[in-house]
């Protein structure tokens, strides 16, 4: 079943001499379950794709459908909601609250939708994670892997249909990337949701069933990981 579909998608910075094509025309589609990596160099426009797909950030043509909804035809409020709802962040650098422990770090989400988090789900995702015997900590007393797993847990408690990450792991040891890698595909195949992931280290496109890659702007397909 599809889940994302991206048409035509282009994005423009600047003008003049200083005008840059970020993004060309580029179009691919999901279904859900499927993890995807997206490789290529710094600048060559991955990152702005991302944001493009999350609405974090607004192309200058083409569409973005998620479960067949439009995101650049809503407005601004309910682009927001609907992302909250519907996409599940995890960026490099982890943005964690540092007032707030590990458990509400990763209920955060529920909370600003005024849900109750099911504390069935809350106690399965720490035990996924591995950070059980954690949840009471606070972030500035956990390692950098631990703290991604937080911010994991964070965009994966509204079980989100569609996860973006964002280099998750470059901040990270060799040992915690493999952690994040296997968090990852665990959401995709136990959870049946989309991942997109943007990696700059090949290595770790060996879990993912789609590999593309972004040059100067545009996409291609490589195929599965394994070929």
């Amino acid at each position: 079943m599809e889940l994302l579909k991206v048409e035509n998608l282009s994005k423009v910075y600047g003008t003049g001499e200083a005008r840059v094509e970020a993004l060309k025309q580029v179009s691919f589609s999901m279904q859900r379950g499927e993890f995807g990596a997206v490789v290529g160099a710094s600048g060559s426009g991955k990152s702005t794709l991302l944001h493009c797909i999350g609405g974090l950030d607004e192309a200058n043509a083409g569409k973005v459908f998620l479960n067949g909804k439009d995101l650049f035809a809503m407005g601004e409020e309910e682009r927001t909601v609907f992302r909250r709802q519907h996409i599940g962040f995890i960026f490099q650098s982890f943005h964690l609250i540092p007032e707030l422990d590990v458990e509400q770090n990763i209920i955060f989400p529920l909370l600003l939708d005024y849900k109750k988090p099911d504390q069935e789900r809350v106690e399965e995702m720490l035990k996924v994670l591995g950070l059980a015997d954690r949840r009471k900590h606070l972030p500035g007393q956990l390692s950098g892997g631990q703290q991604q797993r937080v911010a994991i847990g964070r965009a994966l408690i509204t079980r989100p249909a569609l996860v973006l990450a964002d280099e998750p792991t470059g901040n990270l040891d060799s040992q915690s990337s493999r952690d994040v890698m296997d968090l990852l595909c665990r959401a995709s195949r136990y959870y049946q949701q989309t991942v997109l992931m943007i990696t700059h280290n090949m290595n770790l496109t060996a879990s993912a069933d789609r590999v593309f890659q972004v040059t100067d702007g545009t996409l291609r397909e490589l195929g599965g990981a394994a070929e």
